[in-house]
Order: C-alpha cells, then sequence, then structure tokens
C-alpha cells in the first residue's frame, strides 16, 4: 500500500499554493456576495465590499495554512 502523505502527481507546488489561495479567495467572496445581496437584500455597492472584503481574508487565512 502506497503511502498517503505523498502525492501521486508531482507538479509544481507553487502553482498549486496560489491556485489554492486563489480559489478560496473567490468561493469566498462569491458566496458572501450571495448572501449578502439576495438573502440580506443589499445595496450593489455593499455586496460587492463585503465580497472583497471576505476575498481578501480568506486569501490569507489559505496562504497561512499552505506555509504550514
Amino acid at each position: 500500500m502506497r503511502d498517503l502523505s505523498q502525492p501521486l502527481v508531482q507538479g509544481s507546488g507553487a502553482m498549486k499554493k496560489w491556485g489554492f489561495v486563489a480559489m478560496h479567495a473567490a468561493v469566498a467572496a462569491a458566496f458572501i456576495f450571495l448572501v449578502q445581496r439576495f438573502t440580506l437584500n443589499a445595496s450593489l455597492e455593499s455586496s460587492l465590499l463585503w465580497a472583497l472584503t471576505f476575498a481578501v481574508c480568506a486569501a490569507g487565512l489559505a496562504y497561512k495554512q499552505t506555509i504550514r
């Protein structure tokens, strides 16, 4: 049985890291935008501002996780 801690495909670690950070930020921004805009009936400007804020925070958290 192979060791589960080793990836099957040896790719670029930096690409995976930044791809993960970008994906995490995009998902967080989309989620909070949809919640603000359609569930809480906030204005477009407010929804975009909150989405940007959450995207930055999510990217920071994802980056911190990748360098652990």
